[in-house]
Parts: C-alpha cells; sequence; structure tokens
C-alpha cells in the first residue's frame, strides 16, 4: 500500500515525497520494524515507545509516527507528529486492513458481566441464520467456523484489524466483540465503524487499572460516545448506569429491561436446572439457560438481532436452539445424585447472580457450597467482598486459589477471610491447592445440593508466579465423578 492510501484518513497530514513510498508493514514494536514499516511510537503503561524510535530507524523505518517529535531528527525520515498514537495506529490499521467495518457489521458488546455470553450467543444465532459470522471474545476468535486462539478480550488495534480484514475477506456478514474498558481506554478499537453497541451492566472491577468506578465507567461511556449516528445503542435499563452509558451518544438508543417499560421487555414464567421459559415482548420461549442475569443477557440477544433486522417471531426460534457459553454456568450432574457448575464468575456482582440463579431453582432444596478464589495482582478490594457474597448465599464455603499470579496464594487468601464475621467463618473453609478444595466440596456434597465451582470457567490454566499450568475445573470434576462410579 502507498503511504498517501496508508494516511488518508489522518488529519492534516503532508507526505511530500513520501507518499509514494511503499509501506508493507505497521509496527509499534521497534523489535518488529524491517524496510518500508511504518513505525508508531506508543505511550505505554510501562514503556513509551518513544524512546525506541532511533532503533527503529536503524532498522529501515522510513515514516515516524509520534506525539512527539526527538530533538536530533533523522534526514531522510518523515515524522508525522499525532496529538494521540493510540488513536492514530486504530485508524492506519483499519486502513492497511483494507477498511473491514465498512464491509461486515459490526457489534461492539461491553461492560462488566455478559459480555463473552451475548456476543458468542449472537455469534452462534447469526451462524444459525445462515450467515458467515466473525466472533471476537474471551474465550476464542472466530472466522466463522475457524478457530482463531485469543489471549486478551479485545485484541491490540494491529490484531484486532487483521482479524477483522480476514473476515471481510472470507465474506462474513456481521462480526461481534467484546469491547473491554482497557481497550476502549487505550483506544484498541480507533478506526473501527460499529453497526451497534450493547451495554449489559457495570460494577465494580478493574481497579487496579482504572482507579476508580467512575473511571471505569467514563471509560465504557466513551465507546458508546463514539457510535456514528447510522448504529444503535441497545442499554439495560436494569443497570442504575443503563441511561448514563448513551446519554451522549449519536447512535439511535434502545432499551430493554426485565423490570420497567422498554422497547424490549422479558419475565421468567418458569426455571428449572435444565432451562426457563421466558416471555419476551409477550411471546413465550424455552430456552436452555436459567437464571435473571441470563434472561437479561438472552434479551440483549433479541433485542439485537431485531435491530439488525430479524424478524421477532424467527429469532425466538432461533434462541430457543442456543445453549451456554463455555465456562459460564456448566452444568454437571453427579452419580450421587448432586450437580455442580462451573462458572467465570470472578466479581462480586457476578458471583451474586449465579447464586441467585441456583437459589431460584433450588427453591430451599438442598445445600450450595461455593468454591472461590480472587486473582493476583488484580483489584484487592473486591476479595472481602467475594468472600462475603459467597458466604451471604451460600450453606458452605471453601475459599481457594484462583491465578494467584506473582502473588502469595495464602495471602489472596486471608484478604478474603478478612470481609468475613466469626459467624461466617463457621461455614467456611480454606484450602489452598484449588484441586483439594474442589474434591472436598465433592466429598461433602449430598444428593439434590449443588456445588458452585467460581472463578475460572473456560479457563484451561492456572497462573503460579508467572507461569502456566494445566487446570481446568470442567475437567477435574470429571474425574471425581468418573471415580464415583
Amino acid at each position: 500500500m502507498k503511504a498517501k492510501e496508508l494516511f488518508k484518513k489522518i488529519n492534516q497530514c503532508e507526505l511530500g515525497e513520501f507518499a509514494e513510498i511503499d509501506i508493507k508493514k505497521i509496527a509499534s514494536d521497534s523489535r518488529e520494524v524491517t524496510e518500508d514499516t511504518v513505525f508508531v511510537a506508543i505511550r505505554g503503561v510501562n514503556v513509551d515507545g518513544h524512546n525506541y524510535i532511533d532503533k527503529a530507524i536503524e532498522k529501515g523505518a522510513k515514516i515516524i509516527v509520534c506525539e512527539e517529535k526527538p530533538t536530533a531528527k533523522a534526514t531522510e525520515v518523515l515524522f508525522v507528529n499525532v496529538p494521540d498514537s493510540r488513536e492514530t495506529i486504530g485508524i492506519l490499521a483499519h486502513t492497511f486492513y483494507g477498511s473491514p467495518t465498512e464491509k461486515l457489521e459490526l457489534i461492539g458488546v461491553t461492560g462488566t458481566n455478559g459480555k463473552t455470553t451475548v456476543a458468542t450467543l449472537l455469534y452462534d444465532l447469526f451462524r444459525y441464520f445462515g450467515y458467515k459470522v466473525g466472533l471476537v471474545s474471551t474465550v476464542c476468535n472466530y472466522i466463522d467456523g475457524e478457530v482463531i486462539p485469543t489471549e486478551q478480550t479485545t485484541p491490540d488495534p494491529l490484531t484486532l484489524n487483521k482479524l477483522l480484514g480476514r473476515m471481510a475477506d472470507e465474506g462474513c456478514k456481521y462480526a461481534f466483540m467484546e469491547v473491554s474498558s482497557h481497550a476502549a481506554d487505550q483506544k484498541r478499537i480507533a478506526g473501527a465503524s460499529f453497526a451497534g453497541g450493547i451495554f449489559t451492566n457495570l460494577t465494580r472491577d478493574h481497579m487496579d487499572y482504572h482507579g476508580s468506578v467512575e473511571n471505569y465507567l467514563k471509560a465504557k461511556k466513551s465507546f458508546f460516545d463514539a457510535l456514528p449516528k447510522s448504529a444503535f445503542a441497545l442499554t439495560n435499563i436494569d443497570d442504575k448506569n443503563g441511561e448514563v452509558m448513551t446519554q451522549n451518544s449519536k447512535a439511535t438508543v434502545k432499551t430493554y429491561s426485565l423490570r420497567s417499560p422498554c422497547d424490549f421487555r422479558a419475565k421468567i414464567v418458569e426455571s428449572h436446572f435444565e432451562g426457563m421459559i421466558l416471555e419476551i415482548n409477550e411471546q413465550e420461549v424455552a430456552t436452555q439457560f436459567i437464571g435473571r442475569f441470563n434472561a437479561s443477557n438472552l434479551l440483549a440477544v433479541y433485542g439485537a438481532a431485531c435491530l439488525l433486522g430479524k424478524r421477532p417471531q424467527d429469532v425466538l426460534i432461533g434462541i430457543s436452539t442456543l445453549h451456554s457459553v463455555a465456562g459460564r454456568f456448566d452444568s454437571l450432574r453427579s452419580p450421587s445424585g448432586f450437580t455442580a457448575i462451573v462458572d467465570y464468575a470472578h466479581t462480586p456482582d457476578a458471583l451474586v447472580n449465579v447464586l441467585e440463579a441456583i437459589h431460584e431453582v433450588l427453591e430451599g432444596e438442598g445445600e450450595i457450597i461455593t468454591v472461590v478464589g480472587a486473582g493476583g495482582n488484580r483489584d484487592k478490594g473486591k476479595r472481602p467482598l467475594m468472600a462475603k457474597v459467597s458466604a451471604d448465599l451460600s450453606d458452605k464455603v471453601i475459599i481457594t486459589s484462583d491465578n494467584p499470579r506473582l502473588e502469595e496464594p495464602q495471602a489472596i487468601i486471608d484478604d478474603m477471610l478478612a470481609g468475613l464475621d466469626r459467624k461466617e467463618m463457621e461455614n467456611t473453609l480454606s484450602i489452598v491447592d484449588r484441586r483439594q478444595a474442589i474434591e472436598k466440596a465433592c466429598s461433602i456434597a449430598k444428593s439434590g445440593d449443588v456445588i458452585l465451582i467460581a472463578g475460572k470457567g473456560h479457563e484451561n490454566y492456572q497462573d503460579v508466579m508467572g507461569i502456566k499450568h494445566h487446570f481446568d475445573d470442567k475437567e477435574i470434576v470429571r474425574t471425581i465423578f468418573g471415580k464415583m462410579v
């Protein structure tokens, strides 16, 4: 691609004699620079790319995008000065990979909980309708049926646009994407044009990064502020922040709720461990999900599908075929008659949602045993809150390790136990080894009981001192059940 074509959407950019240079790569890491590479210097959380401009030039970069030009300027190199390198690399990446969101309809899903479920169910639903569809999610990325492994909820701009470009080239009509608060704040989605945005909910999370709930909200809200007039913004008004999210959006705002008058309304008619019957906009549908939080997720899916032009009756039929996302309320029945549920819930609010869903089905029959931990090197403030929620809504609690990362597992457990009073401690055990904690829960569960194993869900590893060891909650449960036969 010629430089003049690559930079066509960058305002007030004078390329001069560099306009006809062939560009074969964009890089923000100087180690990846070769000749014909545009190097974009980005100020990161830990590293400032401006310190590596000389290195990029040594390796052959002829065009340098930066927020601050070096004092000693190299000859035969063009410095493109921009106010925000993060935003610029997104715009350049989108152009470089063929402006994919001009060829497919991209829908972003943001919120503390439910992003993965809503995005994945929309992907499944539109494949059911017969379309080629892309998915960008925490669990896995997909180009129609092709699996593309993922490491971040929302990839960096270069990875994201390369992925979207492949989706467009391979004929995908729609793409559904989780938009994390980090991605919005770091402008990883800059340059992409969204056909719609969905807000699920907002509760405390990622305080280690954002510093306050207000900053966390602002990051999420910036996604809706940037939606174009042609897009829709679908928001959950059961959440107190639902209307705040869309108050400055240029997009067409639509609402969904389980409680209030809105555009898309639902209520739970019947619920059991095999699923629930919902009434959505006065039409009943049988689903393979349980819990109010999943009713809300399915309502978001219904609303988005309708806003994308699908007939309501067709959407309901499609919803009846959907099943749970990996690691989200995965239910396994033991030979001795108790149920184990593996769920990704790793915030206080997510734990409340899952535990309340279990209570709704049990109706006082059987006990709830919760196995839960908290991640290391993350928001410490939520640790005692997670233990407290677990104790309030469970009959027995086993506090254990999640992904301790670079922290001592026992120190994390101690932080969690600090949230419990003496009476709550009487029904609480602490077992550092997560496998042993799951085994203990299974050994004390009786027929009719439910074990919730929370925090890791779809993850098949445990991060200990920077090393990822194979660890799969569901796999361990199956092994335990196998020994019961």
